[in-house]
């Protein structure tokens, strides 16, 4: 008898289980655009971007490098595939040359193409001298740009040096 009590209790159970219908999104089939205010993929204004690098120096996950080709050009690579989205770079940048879309699905089988973003950022040098004009912000001023060096470092300055020559 007690078997029997068992089993109507499951049944009842599955029954209360079914009775409120779909509770998910369909999502696939149908996706759901994010709310205001969610932060996805960063994305940069390669025409408001001043290369002054504190986005590098904030990015928690270390995905922003900053590497100079030569006097005039600064490359800021970005390894999407570290990216927490959590903001900072966005926050950081003092020309908003860096917001955060509503993207977030970034799965993919070729990481290499499309996870990695490379902004190419024309640093504007003085017509009589040749050199860069110094840095108008403390921000800009920043003694160190891009992040410390470590494997991924090397492995993207060169290929983007690489590309260069």
């Amino acid at each position: 008898m007690s078997w029997l009590k068992s089993l109507l209790s499951k049944v009842k159970e599955a029954i209360l289980c079914l009775k409120p219908g779909r509770v998910t999104l369909p999502y696939p089939f149908r996706p759901h655009p994010p709310e205001e205010g969610f932060r996805g993929l960063p994305r940069v204004d390669v025409n408001r971007c001043i290369g002054c690098g504190g986005c590098a120096n904030v990015c928690p996950a270390r995905l922003i490098r900053v590497i100079d080709k030569d006097q005039c050009t600064r490359v800021l690579v970005f390894l999407y595939e570290r990216c927490t989205y959590c903001g900072r770079c966005a926050e950081v940048c003092p020309e908003n040359a860096i917001e955060m879309t509503g993207e977030f699905e970034l799965s993919t089988d070729d990481v290499h193409d499309d996870l990695v973003g490379e902004y190419h950022i024309f640093m504007g040098p003085c017509e009589r001298c040749g050199r860069c004009y110094e840095p108008p912000t403390p921000l800009d001023r920043l003694m160190q740009t891009g992040m410390r060096h470590d494997p991924i470092d090397r492995k993207w300055a060169t290929s983007a040096c690489e590309e260069g020559e």
